[in-house]
């Protein structure tokens, strides 16, 4: 018996982004905040580096869940 894939269920996708985003957003702040508090440059450098990649994520999924609200008022067509 072969297993059939669940059927695509975008209905609270917008959710889904708009939790992925304030969590990230929590991501950046909270690694500002420990690199306020670390005098090694190393350290401070990656924390840097990494909420530049955040905000290059949160940059798409902007975009993301702009592409779902519309497609969730045109009922998905």
């Amino acid at each position: 018996m072969g297993k059939r894939p669940k059927p695509d269920d975008r209905r609270d996708n917008v959710e889904k982004i708009q939790r992925n985003i304030n969590n990230t957003i929590e991501n950046i702040e909270a690694a500002e905040d420990m690199m306020a508090k670390t005098d090694n440059p190393e350290q401070r450098r990656q924390i840097q580096e990494k909420n530049e990649r955040r905000r290059e994520a949160l940059k798409g999924m902007r975009e993301e869940i702009r592409d779902e609200a519309l497609a969730r008022e045109r009922d998905y067509q």
